[in-house]
């Protein structure tokens, strides 16, 4: 028979072992009971006179502590992570380094005793320091360097920091400062970060990928710097954007920082002022074009894909010549897709549906409206064709969905007669009548009904164009899209003053809340692809999917519209706050993983096997918290 002081005992190792079993897959009562007797029938020895043992999962809740190096964490069991280094090299690698925060037991097991202060400190404390560093400064790129500072020594805590505080740092290490970080990226240059391919790595890339130090890569942001943002050709400089979008993909989106990798395919630059800049640290020559440049481009997606097969590649921030080329030509059998074409298309289309729920109209109302787009490059072709693929979904035929865009770029309405300047993209788009028309006109003649910016060109929208506007349209969509805020084509205040309140706005750019007359303030949200860009990353990874498809576009545009409560409609937004980033792109995924399994596309999941499709990519998302450390180590007997 089992003795009482027995029974406490396996009691307390189990509490011990935070729900461990022991080599019994059986639990924990059952596993109490086999010790047992048949004496034990009688109830002796058990103190309940029925045979059965009181539930311990009250005992089992873990009190947090508040004092001491345990402060504000938990003790109960983490799976620890083994590392291939030790003491000193622990501190110098920000994947493993937790600062200050090690534990006794830690500096003790790691060899680490001496090499930091005596303190021992734990997230929270280390988190408030940055902060109040953060809040202390007033330029925004002095806050982004104290960020990507963190970056650099402690990955744990500096994604902690952004999915804590996701309202407040994303504009510093997203659009609007990115672009400014861009710009200043030679100067500010600490350490590497990321990949960069060459011409003179021709020939040389299927083995410099193995130099990169993580076999298990999902996600590779790669740009060639020929258009940073509405900033132009920044060359190397535009390291930056991947960076940026990387660590949302982390933060957001739930991707180990580990399973990430930043690339700039260095084509040279058309910029002169870079290319008579000392400090410039990309290739110092004009640009490579032609059969040589896309040669460049195919080698290194050969040698990503054959090391990493089923990698994730996001084209970020190519010039508008060669953005379509690339995506049309790997999307059919390549895991890739273009940001600036697709995401903002899908970013787009999600803000145009919680619009029209806004308006008090059906979603399906969107192939009536009129759709004036300025900007013809890529991100303007890539939402049209978002929208119109959108419109044929709800059932309009190709030719009814066309008819809804009015294209306008720097010569006026895209019209047939300048057909032999178009690309096929833009020549879908062209119409038969008023060619060259200017945007102004276009808005007034043709009563649109929607507003989407995509120029780069800082003011374009003037007073009477938007007031035009209003007078045909009770409730305008205005979408200034282009970044940095700069670049905005109008600002929050503008539309809503010139509309009298009416419109319903977004942006590329955050701008803060309008307040008009006494008391009534407009919420302006931020068109972001942020919103898009994580959870189909996420999705596409953890499926398995072999190509980013329309209609997980679609999907995916569907479940971020529909994230947007009617209270927030109501307060003139159409996107989500971004504190609940998170939520949306495990609700993004989801959609995305359901879209690749009715396709056939799912290699990595099977749905039978899966009961709560959101609860297993709850579980796949990375979290930002300290586990902890061994020593990876041979043990030979």
């Amino acid at each position: 028979m089992l003795s009482t002081a027995r029974k406490v005992m396996i009691r307390r190792s189990f509490a011990q072992q935070g729900h461990q079993r022991a080599s019994t897959s059986l639990p924990i009562d059952s596993y109490l009971r086999s010790f047992s007797s048949s004496d034990d029938s009688n109830g002796s020895g058990n103190g309940s006179g029925n045979g059965k043992i009181s539930d311990i999962s009250e005992k089992l809740r873990e009190k947090i502590d508040t004092e001491g190096e345990w402060a504000y964490c938990s003790r109960q069991f983490m799976s620890p992570l083994q590392v291939p280094v030790r003491g000193a090299d622990i501190l110098t690698s920000p994947l493993y380094s937790k600062g200050t925060a090690f534990k006794s037991g830690e500096r003790d097991r790691l060899r680490l005793r001496g090499l930091l202060p005596a303190r021992r400190a734990n997230m929270k404390v280390q988190k408030d320091r940055i902060l109040n560093a953060i809040r202390e400064e007033e330029s925004d790129i002095r806050k982004n360097m104290i960020l990507e500072d963190v970056h650099d020594r402690n990955e744990t805590l500096y994604h902690r920091i952004l999915v804590d505080h996701m309202e407040e740092m994303a504009p510093l290490i997203y659009t609007p400062t990115v672009g400014q970080a861009c710009k200043e990226f030679g100067m500010r240059f600490r350490r590497p970060r990321g990949m960069y391919f060459t011409e003179e790595d021709r020939g040389h890339m299927a083995a410099m990928v193995y130099n990169w130090p993580h076999k298990d890569v999902h996600v590779i942001c790669v740009t060639d710097g020929s258009r940073i943002l509405g900033l132009g050709d920044l060359g190397a400089n535009g390291m930056g954007i991947p960076i940026g979008k990387l660590a949302l993909y982390c933060a957001a989106g739930g991707i180990a920082p580990h399973r990430v990798l930043p690339v700039v395919i260095d084509a040279g630059t058309d910029n002169e002022e870079l290319l008579n800049d000392e400090f410039y640290l990309g290739v110092q020559k004009k640009r490579t074009n032609g059969a040589e440049y896309f040669q460049l481009v195919d080698e290194f997606m050969q040698a990503v894909t054959h090391r990493w097969p089923n990698v994730l590649v996001q084209f970020e921030d190519f010039s508008s010549d060669k953005a379509q080329l690339l995506l049309n030509h790997y999307r059919d059998d390549h895991l890739c897709f273009n940001d600036d074409i697709q995401g903002t298309g899908a970013t787009t289309l999600a803000g145009v549906l919680g619009a029209l729920r806004a308006k008090g109209s059906d979603v399906t109302d969107l192939g009536n409206q009129k759709i004036v787009i300025a900007g013809a490059g890529s991100a303007g072709i890539g939402v049209a064709q978002v929208l119109m693929q959108a419109m044929i979904e709800q059932g309009r035929t190709p030719e009814e969905a066309k008819d809804c865009f009015y294209i306008v770029d720097a010569g006026g309405l895209l019209g047939k007669e300048q057909s032999a300047s178009l690309s096929i993209e833009q020549q879908m788009y062209a119409r038969e009548v008023d060619g060259g028309m200017p945007l102004d006109e276009v808005v007034k003649k043709y009563k649109a009904t929607m507003l989407l910016g995509m120029t780069g060109v800082g003011g374009l929208f003037k007073e009477n164009m938007i007031r035009n506007m209003a007078k045909n349209c009770e409730r305008p969509v205005i979408f200034p899209l282009s970044n940095p805020t700069i670049k905005a084509e109008c600002t929050a205040e503008q539309a809503f003053e010139w509309t009298d309140g009416k419109c319903i706005f977004a942006s590329g750019s955050p701008f803060y809340p309008v307040t008009m007359g006494e008391d009534k303030v407009f919420y302006p949200t931020q068109c972001n692809n942020m919103y898009i860009f994580p959870g189909l990353g996420l999705g596409a990874s953890l499926a398995g999917a072999k190509t980013v498809s329309d209609k997980m576009l679609y999907v995916a545009a569907e479940a971020l519209a529909n994230f947007v409560t009617d209270d927030e409609l109501e307060e003139g937004k159409v996107f989500p706050a971004l504190n609940k980033i998170r939520d949306v792109s495990r609700s993004v995924a989801v959609a995305v993983i359901d879209q690749a399994i009715a396709e056939g596309q799912a290699t990595k999941i099977d749905s039978a096997k899966i009961d709560d499709l959101e609860a297993f990519v709850n579980k796949k998302m990375y979290d930002p918290v300290y586990v902890p450390l061994v020593e990876k180590r041979e043990v030979t007997i």
